[in-house]
């Protein structure tokens, strides 16, 4: 490295290790001779002015990038962006696989245009974990991990196969095989290391962006990094800086412990609820003060996880003792963790700062003394429910209109049960004799797209046939209980916990009603290790949480089906049946289409729920179920205590065992991977699929920046556009762009069933991702979506999926259809909504969907900081109401025409004009904001989206 040409050289100074190995530095301390505020800065304010004092180079990065971030100011005006340079991008296979697909349609480009295709090369590490691809078939029988992962393997090859062909055309390219863990909790665990260096031996901080949102997980360890859309992490991958907005950091002071049979869980949706009522969306959190240094990185990394339900950029944790001695117990080696301790004191960011050491923007406080036993939803993760207030908040929900979060159903309706016909397991040889032993092997779980293959490896596995009994089936029942995702199987206190629920349910003489889908799916191997090293495996076994799958299952909407009867049964009868997971995710139709109330909830709440078998008990009050002997059995008798956690940790925190296991990737990743052939090439060949298909961004691609985004007001002005969707508040990635089950009916079906593909093989969007063709006809296609366009029905319900109205004769039909036949006639067309728009994972066809459907222009009254980004990211207009102005407000009906006109230079957050004519011929005219926030955006926007602009610049 030439420092001399350097403009902060001077700042390069020398640390040493424990061990006495010296390495050198970009200092911070050295900087504040300069800038005398970076003392007061946040943490994490000042790991972001590292990179970008590091990364200094005159022209993406200046000096004034670096006087800008060092004067930071709690309370300014922000206007000014940080180019962000990442150590590292991280992505999960759903949105890992269409970056993929991005980056090699980009080397066909190049080809086409006579350059190396070589230039496209990711110049920093990338690590795509397979974690979203296995759904939960089957359940609660022995080999129901390998079922699972052989029916995995078979839908998925043909992306897996893409895979392997990337990992021998990039040279940073690597990928984690499925089977090993979620991306999220693998990240945590082994892939941040705390600190990197270059080959001149200069270190820098552990710093990412990931394709999932959860990606702040990392924070727990003290890496500042946060969840983009694949679109921004294309640029990261090829060298552009993640440019964001400066932001405000709020402190958080932790103060007092946790009460005796709190969880983490507990905390982390208490925080939720709090920060969301704070509205810190698009801001940093960052925790402090005497409580948060009582927390173990488990729990920590539980609350940094949660920053996308919270809404802000990232939950951040400094880097303290607890975070050595997790690094210890997860197995890093002794020189990393010493390089790791010297670099951060050496640095001045070692320790959780006290109470008035940093200058926040704002402080939010928070006695862990206050939090108690909680669950949230039914829809939505802030939501937050004591655990004594469940019973009577379901039955409040029930009859309240769908506006106030309920379920608008007569009140009448909630005690009424009905009877269903259903399968139960049979234990194998044994004679049909309810009720069923613990330990039975439990009923199969037939996913009902898929069931010519499940019931062709029935044979093969095993399975007894199950025999046939009556239910009653009522609202509020419990149908999926599911231990999953990377927010608490990460954490051993609640998933040890769990078990040792499980054992003391067993010893009771308690049991899960076996039409239940129950499923343990780890964010990693060691969790079953740990699980069966205290022997608490079989006794969740013995209740129907046996290993179905190591990866994000019921969290990301891959639970498999229920069985057809429980179906039918409640949408015949409009039951309000219930989920209970351990997940981050409770959104609309997410964690399966017929379960409306969906509540996240602690591993050990998922069992107590599973058991009791109805989110209607109190379980503070009611027992959870009968015993042995009919004897009431309440959740005190079976909940463990802080001491019996305590003591089976040493098993969860072992550094050997986790340095085994992740060797294990490397050298044994399995045989179902190692048969996955990839082809070879530089340039990929787009053999025919229906998983993987060229996309169409770089069609007509030229060198030089289209006139479409000339600097003429023309180009930037949308004209004569249809109304394409009225929606409310808090519509969800989910709803823009579903990643669950393909409906036969819906276009993406038909196009598939047209495409030779039988209905059992439809997989879900998630998987299809790789394909444009089935992602553009997917979206706005949730089932449960609403375009307020189309009226009311004569009882005042709202019709659900996604149809609009064609304009201007009102006919009602799929908005893909209607998209197809607005652009074929030239007609632009714009998107209106509420509260929160695009709220969820971090889905870049939520974005790409949008623009390939020829919408201009979302406009909302806010929006989640990722789906904004990855709109401008994508050529797409985001416009938003200001004050009180809404699409109601301006009596909207959807058959207007609209016209809005931008800044002539797309000015950063500068009014717009909305001009809205009405059916006769009156126009009303108002001023929202246009949502293009930093100067990179705009040139981003100019050149049809980053795609492109990434793709001139690494051609040119």
């Amino acid at each position: 490295m030439k420092t001399a040409a350097h403009p902060f050289a001077s700042t390069v100074k020398s640390f040493k290790t424990a061990s006495g190995k010296t390495g050198s530095f970009y200092s911070l301390p050295a900087l504040t001779r300069q800038f005398p505020g970076i003392a007061r800065l946040p943490v994490s304010l000042r790991i972001v002015l590292e990179s970008v004092l590091r990364n200094c180079d005159g022209k993406k990065v200046t000096a004034e990038h670096v006087a800008q971030v060092a004067n930071w100011g709690p309370t300014e005006d922000r206007t000014d962006e940080i180019p962000f340079v990442v150590a590292r991008v991280m992505l999960q296979d759903f949105t890992g696989v269409p970056l993929l697909a991005d980056i090699a349609a980009m080397r066909s480009a190049a080809v086409r245009l006579g350059k190396d295709p070589k230039r496209i090369e990711p110049l920093v590490p990338v690590d795509l974990v397979v974690d979203h691809s296995v759904m939960v078939d089957y359940y609660g029988i022995k080999n129901a991990l390998t079922l699972n992962m052989e029916l995995e393997f078979k839908r998925n090859r043909e992306r897996y196969e893409f895979m392997k062909w990337g990992m021998q055309a990039f040279d940073t390219f690597r990928v984690v095989p499925p089977g090993v863990g979620i991306c999220h909790q693998v990240n945590l665990e082994y892939l941040g290391r705390g600190v990197h260096k270059t080959k001149d031996h200069v270190y820098y901080p552990d710093t990412l962006v990931g394709t999932d949102s959860h990606t702040t997980m990392i924070n727990g360890i003290g890496v500042v990094g946060w969840g983009v859309g694949g679109i921004e992490a294309e640029a990261a991958m090829l060298g552009q800086p993640v440019y964001l907005l400066t932001p405000d950091v709020v402190g958080m002071e932790l103060t007092g412990r946790l009460r005796e049979g709190v969880t983490a869980t507990d905390l982390v949706l208490t925080v939720t609820q709090v920060l969301r009522q704070h509205k810190v969306v698009g801001k940093f959190v960052e925790f402090f003060g005497e409580g948060t240094r009582t927390l173990a990185v488990p729990d920590r990394a539980t609350l940094g996880n949660m920053s996308p339900e919270c809404g802000a950029t990232v939950n951040f944790f400094p880097v303290d003792e607890k975070t050595l001695e997790y690094f210890v117990g997860t197995g890093r080696s002794k020189d990393e963790i010493e390089a790791f301790e010297a670099y951060f004191k050496a640095q001045g960011l070692f320790g959780v700062p006290k109470s008035g050491e940093i200058d926040y923007s704002q402080v939010i406080r928070l006695d862990l003394g206050d939090v108690t036993p909680s669950l949230a939803g039914p829809r939505r993760p802030q939501d937050r429910i004591d655990l004594g207030k469940m019973k009577s908040q379901f039955a409040t929900l029930f009859s309240k209109p769908n506006a106030e979060n309920g379920f608008n159903q007569r009140a009448d309706r909630l005690d009424t049960r009905y009877p269903v016909h259903t399968a139960v397991p049979r234990t194998n040889g044994a004679p049909p004799a309810p009720p069923l032993p613990l330990g039975a092997a439990r009923d199969v779980a037939e996913m009902v797209l898929n069931r010519p293959t499940l019931e062709s490896s029935k044979a093969h596995a095993g399975v007894p046939e199950p025999m046939e009994r009556d239910i009653m089936l009522g609202n509020g029942d419990v149908l999926i209980a599911a231990i999953t995702s990377c927010t608490n199987t990460s954490n051993p206190s609640v998933m040890l916990a769990a078990g040792l629920l499980a054992k003391k349910a067993v010893q009771a003489g308690l049991r899960v009603q076996p039409h239940i889908k129950t499923s343990l799916a780890p964010g990693s191997r060691i969790v079953t290790e740990y699980l069966t090293q205290t022997g608490l495996m079989p006794y969740l076994e013995q209740l129907g949480f046996g290993l179905v799958g190591y990866g994000c299952t019921t969290c990301i909407g891959n639970s498999g089906d229920l069985t057809p009867q429980l179906n039918d049964a409640i949408n015949q009868n409009n039951l309000v049946c219930a989920a209970v997971l351990s997940g981050n995710r409770n959104f609309e139709a997410r964690i399966h289409p017929n379960i409306k109330a969906n509540f996240l909830a602690s591993p050990p709440l998922v069992v107590a729920f599973a058991i009791a078998g109805t989110v209607r008990r109190d379980l503070m009050t009611e027992p959870v179920g009968q015993g042995t002997g009919g004897k009431d059995v309440y959740l005190g008798d079976i909940w463990p205590t802080s001491d019996e956690i305590y003591k089976l940790m040493k098993f969860a925190m072992n550094g050997k065992a986790f340095r085994e296991n992740y060797a294990r990737i490397a050298s044994q990743p399995g045989a179902l991977w190692e048969e996955i052939e990839g082809v070879a090439g530089e340039a990929y060949a787009w053999p025919p699929s229906t998983y993987i298909a060229e996309p169409p961004f770089f069609d007509g691609f030229a060198l030089e920046e289209g006139a479409s985004r000339s600097d003429a007001v023309g180009a930037i002005e949308v004209k004569g556009a249809r109304i394409m969707a009225l929606f409310g508040d808090s519509i969800t990635t989910d709803h823009i762009s579903p990643a669950g089950a393909i409906a036969e009916k819906s276009p993406a079906g038909q196009w598939l069933l047209k495409n030779g593909v039988a209905k059992a093989d439809f997989n879900s969007y998630g998987s299809r991702r790789g394909n444009h063709d089935v992602m553009m006809r997917g979206t706005f296609a949730n089932v449960r979506i609403k375009n307020l366009m189309v009226p009311p029905g004569p009882d005042g319900s709202r019709e659900e999926g996604g149809v609009t109205l064609l304009q201007p004769d009102g006919a009602k039909m799929f908005i893909y259809d209607a998209a197809m036949k607005y652009m074929a006639s030239g007609v632009p067309t714009v998107v209106f909504a509420g509260e929160e728009y695009g709220n969820g994972s971090s889905r870049d066809w939520a974005a790409k969907g949008t623009q390939l459907l020829g919408i201009k222009a979302v406009v909302a009254r806010s929006f989640e900081r990722i789906h904004r980004s990855n709109l401008v990211g994508m050529g797409v207009l985001p416009l938003q109401f200001k004050g009180a102005d809404s699409w109601q407000s301006l009596k909207l009906t959807g058959n207007e025409v609209i016209a809005i006109t931008p800044h002539p230079d797309l000015k950063p957050q500068s009014d717009a004009r909305l001009v809205i004519t009405r059916g006769d011929g009156s126009k009303t005219e108002v001023t929202v904001t246009l949502r293009i926030d930093t100067p990179i955006e705009v040139d981003y926007y100019r050149n049809g989206g980053i795609l492109p602009f990434v793709l001139r610049q690494l051609l040119a």
